[in-house]
C-alpha cells in the first residue's frame, strides 16, 4: 500500500495531473484495492467537513491581503526606505533584496507572491548597478521562500489543519526562526562579499535624516505586520478574524497611497480566487486521502516498519529529513506538505517529538524545495522578471541560502526552543 501510495503519487504528477485531482485519485485507489471496507460513500461526508471550518476562511483573506498590497505600490516604497538602512553593508542592494523579501513575507503569506514582487522592484537596479547576476538573483528566490515560515502563512494554515494544531502557536514559533534565518542570510552575504567584492555592487551611505525620512514608508507594512500578529498573540482575535482586520487595513493603505480604485480590486479579488480555489482543491483531496490512509492502516503500518528498524528516534528524523529534500526536487512546495503530513506526522508524535516544532521544520525543508531545481518555483518566478541571463545563474546564486536553511534545520534540532518558546507564552 504505501508501494502504491508513493508511485502513484509521483505517476500521477508525471502526467501534469492538477495535485487536488491527483489526491481524490489516490484515495479512491487506495479505497478500492486496500480498504477493509467502502469508505467513499461517506465521500461527501469527508468532503464537507473537511471544508466547512472557520480556520480555513483566514485563507482568501490573507490571499486577498497580499494580492491588494503587491497592486497598491507598497512594496516598491518599502524597498526603497530598506535600501537607505542597509546597502552600507557588504553586497549593498542584495541586503535590500532580503530585508524587502521578509517585511512583505509578514504579510503577504506566500512565498511566490513575496519573491515576484521584491524581482520586480529589484531586477531593474541589479542591471544598472551592475550586480553579481547569481547572487543578486539568489538572494530575492531564497528570501522570497519566508513567505511562508514568517506569520501570516498559507502553509502554517494549511499544516495546523490537517494535523489540528493551534494556528496561533504556529505563527509565533515560526516567527524567530523567520527572523533568524533572514540574519542569516544577511550575514552569509556579508561573508561572500567580503571574501569577493565582485559580487556584491557600490554600497550606498545615507544620512541619518535620510533614513529617519523614510521610516513614513515602513509604517504602513510594519502597522500591518503588529495588528495581524499582534491581535492573534494578545487572544484579541482568531487568525480568522484578523486576516479580515488585516485586508481592511490594506485597503486603508491603498487608498492612502492613492492607489485604490474598482481595478484594482478587481484585480486582487481574481487572484485572490484563482490562489483560494487552488489551495482549497488540494486541502480537501489531502483531507480524504488522510482519511483513507488512516483507516486503511497506511500510518501503523510505517510506524511497525521504522520501529522494526531499530534506529533511534534521532535517526529516524534524519531519514525523514533526507526524504523531505530529495521528494524537494521532484514535487512541488503545497503538494509535497498535503501529501507527506499524513503519513509522517503521526510517524514524528509517535516518535516523541513536538508536532508545533516539526511543523516549523518541515516549513523550512519545503521552503528549500523553492529554490531546488527542476520544480523549484522561487527560481522561475525570479528567472522571469531578468530580461537576460541564464536560468542556471539563478540556482547557483541560491546555494549559499540553501546551505543556511539546512544550518536553521540543525539549529531547530540542536535548541527546539527556538522555535517552541514564543507558543509557551501563549
Amino acid at each position: 500500500m504505501i508501494k502504491f501510495t508513493t508511485f502513484g503519487l509521483l505517476f500521477f504528477l508525471a502526467l501534469s495531473i492538477p495535485v487536488g485531482i491527483v489526491l481524490f485519485l489516490l484515495a479512491f485507489g487506495i479505497d478500492t484495492f486496500y480498504s477493509p471496507f467502502p469508505l467513499m460513500r461517506g465521500l461527501g461526508q469527508v468532503v464537507w467537513s473537511s471544508s466547512n471550518s472557520a480556520t480555513l476562511i483566514a485563507i482568501p483573506f490573507f490571499v486577498l491581503l497580499g494580492e491588494i498590497l503587491v497592486r497598491c505600490g507598497v512594496a516598491t516604497r518599502t524597498y526603497a526606505a530598506l535600501n537607505k538602512w542597509v546597502s552600507w553593508l557588504p553586497g549593498g542592494l542584495i541586503h535590500a533584496n532580503i530585508a524587502t523579501a521578509t517585511l512583505f513575507s509578514a504579510t503577504s503569506g506566500s512565498s511566490v507572491a513575496t519573491a515576484a514582487t521584491v524581482a520586480t522592484v529589484a531586477m531593474p537596479q541589479a542591471e544598472k548597478l551592475n550586480y553579481d547576476p547569481r547572487l543578486f538573483s539568489g538572494a530575492i528566490a531564497a528570501g522570497g521562500t519566508l513567505g511562508i515560515l514568517i506569520p501570516p502563512s498559507i502553509n502554517l494554515i494549511v499544516y495546523g489543519f490537517l494535523t489540528e494544531s493551534s494556528i496561533p502557536q504556529l505563527f509565533l514559533a515560526g516567527l524567530l526562526p523567520g527572523i533568524l534565518m533572514a540574519l542569516g542570510f544577511m550575514l552569509a552575504t556579508v561573508i561572500l562579499c567580503m571574501i569577493k567584492p565582485s559580487l556584491g555592487g557600490p554600497r550606498q551611505l545615507y544620512s541619518i535624516s535620510e533614513k529617519l525620512s523614510s521610516l513614513g514608508d515602513l509604517l504602513p507594512i510594519l502597522g500591518l505586520f503588529g495588528v495581524i500578529v499582534g491581535t492573534i498573540y494578545a487572544g484579541w482575535a482568531t487568525p480568522t478574524e484578523a486576516a479580515a482586520v488585516g485586508v481592511a487595513m490594506a485597503l486603508v493603505i491603498a487608498a492612502q497611497q492613492r492607489a485604490l480604485n474598482m481595478e484594482l480590486l478587481l484585480q486582487s479579488l481574481r487572484g485572490a480566487i484563482r490562489t483560494t480555489s487552488m489551495v482549497m482543491l488540494v486541502v480537501v483531496g489531502a483531507y480524504v486521502l488522510n482519511y483513507v490512509l488512516t483507516a486503511a492502516g497506511v500510518s501503523r503500518a510505517l510506524q511497525t516498519l521504522l520501529r522494526g528498524l531499530d534506529m533511534t528516534p534521532l535517526a529516524t528524523l534524519f531519514v525523514i529529513i533526507l526524504i523531505y529534500i530529495v521528494l524537494g526536487f521532484f514535487i512541488e512546495t503545497l503538494s509535497l506538505m498535503v501529501a507527506t503530513i499524513p503519513i509522517i506526522v503521526p510517524i514524528i508524535v509517535d516518535l516523541g517529538y513536538d508536532k508545533i516544532w516539526f511543523g516549523i521544520l518541515m516549513i523550512i525543508l519545503v521552503e528549500m524545495a523553492l529554490i531546488t531545481p527542476p520544480v523549484g518555483l522561487n527560481l522561475y518566478v525570479v528567472q522571469s522578471a531578468r530580461k537576460s541571463g541564464k536560468f542556471s545563474d539563478v540556482m547557483v546564486g541560491c546555494i549559499p541560502y540553501a546551505l543556511i536553511m539546512l544550518l536553521m534545520v540543525g539549529m531547530l534540532i540542536v535548541v527546539p526552543q527556538l522555535a517552541l518558546y514564543l507558543p509557551s507564552t501563549l
